[in-house]
C-alpha cells in the first residue's frame, strides 16, 4: 500500500514549527511559557504530529 505524500501547507507547517520551537525553548533554555512549560514532550509530539497529518492529508 503506497502512502501519497503532500507537502503540507504553510500555515500547518509554521503552526508546527513554531510548537517545536516553544517547547525546546521550555526544555532547554529554561524560559517559563505557561501552557508549554508542563508539558513539554507533549508539545513537541503535538508539533509533530501536526506536521504528519499536514503530509499525509492533502489540502490540510
Amino acid at each position: 500500500m503506497a502512502y501519497r505524500l503532500s507537502p503540507p501547507t504553510q500555515v500547518v507547517f509554521f503552526l508546527s514549527l513554531l510548537l517545536a520551537v516553544l517547547a525546546l525553548l521550555a526544555q532547554y533554555a529554561a524560559v517559563t511559557i505557561p501552557v508549554v512549560s508542563g508539558h513539554t514532550f507533549e508539545t513537541l509530539l503535538l508539533a509533530f504530529l501536526l506536521l504528519l497529518a499536514g503530509n499525509l492529508f492533502r489540502g490540510f
